[in-house]
C-alpha cells in the first residue's frame, strides 16, 4: 500500500486540521480507513476517511462534515 503524505501522523491540511493517528477502523470509502483528526483552530476532534484529509475542515468551527461514521473520542 503506498505511503501517502496525508495519512502520516502530524500532516495538517490546508485548513488546520491535524492527522493525529491511525484508529484501525474500516472507513465508508472503498478500502479506506478512519483516522482521528484535530482541529488546530478549536481543538475538536473527528474521524475522516484517509482519502479525505486533504480537504476536511472542522464539523465544530468551520462547517465541515461531521464526523465519518459518527466516531467520536
Amino acid at each position: 500500500m503506498p505511503d501517502y503524505p496525508t495519512t502520516k501522523i502530524g500532516f495538517t491540511n490546508d485548513n488546520g486540521q491535524i492527522n493525529v493517528r491511525p484508529l484501525g477502523i474500516p472507513g465508508t470509502d472503498h478500502g479506506q480507513s478512519l483516522y482521528q483528526i484535530a482541529c488546530s483552530h478549536c481543538g475538536h476532534n473527528y474521524a475522516a476517511n484517509g482519502t479525505d484529509i486533504h480537504l476536511r475542515k472542522c464539523p465544530n468551527c468551520q462547517d465541515g462534515r461531521p464526523s465519518t461514521t459518527g466516531w467520536t473520542l
